[in-house]
């Protein structure tokens, strides 16, 4: 269900996938009338709202009153904050708390949160009851313009990232612009990184721009709504392509087979987060492209500078504690989701906006590559 009405200084972005079609909403104070946006895509449902202990303090009394003004009936499920909260223990205690909160399968779970939160409500959403509606409220850059939109749910396991999960597309996504002013430094630089990846991936002229305008996104304002809503536009073009990544959708996992592996190294910890493991993994497989002679090194130094400029981690010497020997390395990768058959697949680039799905890379190449990387300590 698509959303009418006023839309007075609020992009609308379509993602189009006939009946699971649905609309994210890009704008400040969107969160402040998110009762008015719930009521017109779910009229009758109630809400049972999935947050953290970081983000509760800071939203959640004025989200639940916006909820209540427009005559929904909701509560409140909070978890710990950080990656270690996308768990089975978290999980179950969140599905048993739904489940005997008695929400039906025409409610809603209500995500209010960052990424973390959002693909752990999305997936108590997708099996409870066997699927029950759901409504992303992002509340951190990363999540806003990746994991809040496109349907991919889920957890971790001890084996990897996001290796237990479902497809659960959203009803309807907020992305409240102004929700970003309270996010610590860190964590918005973070999720800058989803950004430019929507720009290494097939657009060039927005990474030329992101180049020149990042300081702008950073202080928010119309830079920063351009730009997320210039992120959500390509990904739900991809997802409505390949909702279930059968196809380019992989594309949307550049830096991700590195990245992962370096996250699941530190064991979710918080010593490297997913915006800057993503960082250097697309640091990485841009190298490793040049390494393939697949694309210029002056693209692969183009792409180091802007991401070291803005302050992301670009080096492997970067990693807090040190960064996973070789062997663990391999053994991660091994693990990740676009792993076929038992052989590698890479997102790789010829240049700039040019990324590509590489598959049957062979497993001596990464190694090697990563050796002199690690030789080199640097990324």
């Amino acid at each position: 269900m698509t959303v009418e009405g006023d839309m007075d200084g609020i992009v609308k972005v379509p993602v189009a996938l006939g009946e699971r079609s649905y609309d994210i909403l890009i704008g400040e104070g969107l969160a402040a009338d998110a009762g008015r946006w719930f009521r017109a895509v779910l009229p009758k449902a109630r809400a049972c709202i999935i947050t953290d202990s970081n983000v509760s303090g800071r939203h959640l009394v004025a989200f639940e009153k916006s909820l209540r003004r427009a005559g929904v009936t909701a509560s409140a499920v909070v978890i710990p904050a950080g990656e270690a909260s996308k768990c089975f223990d978290v999980f179950e205690q969140v599905v048993d708390q739904v489940v005997g909160g008695r929400y039906e399968r025409g409610d809603a779970v209500v995500a209010l949160g960052g990424g973390v939160v959002g693909d752990l409500a999305g997936f108590v959403a997708g099996v409870v009851r066997r699927g029950m509606r759901f409504v992303q409220v992002p509340t951190t850059l990363l999540s806003q313009v990746d994991s809040s939109v496109g349907g991919k749910t889920g957890i971790n396991s001890r084996h990897g990232k996001n290796l237990v999960g479902v497809f659960h597309q959203p009803d309807l996504v907020l992305a409240d612009t102004k929700v970003l002013d309270t996010l610590p430094e860190r964590e918005f630089r973070a999720g800058y990184a989803e950004v430019v990846k929507y720009g290494l991936i097939d657009n060039a002229d927005f990474f030329a721009s992101l180049e020149k305008t990042w300081r702008d996104v950073f202080a928010g304002g119309p830079a920063r709504t351009e730009a997320i809503a210039v992120s959500c536009r390509s990904k739900a073009a991809i997802v409505a392509r390949d909702e279930r990544e059968t196809g380019d959708r992989a594309l949307l996992n550049l830096g991700h087979t590195f990245g992962h592996a370096i996250e699941t190294a530190a064991g979710y910890s918080g010593a490297v987060v997913h915006g800057e493991a993503v960082s250097l993994g697309m640091v990485l497989a841009h190298d490793f492209s040049v390494r393939l002679n697949q694309m210029s090194p002056d693209d692969a130094n183009r792409i180091r500078s802007h991401l070291a400029e803005v302050g992301l981690p670009t080096r492997l010497s970067e990693i807090p504690g040190g960064a996973p020997s070789v062997s663990t390395f391999m053994e991660l990768i091994g693990q990740d989701k676009k792993v076929q058959n038992g052989a590698l697949t890479f997102i790789l680039s010829r240049g700039i906006g040019e990324a590509f799905i590489a598959k049957d890379v062979p497993a001596e190449a990464v190694r090697a590559f990563l050796t002199d990387k690690l030789s080199e300590g640097q990324a």
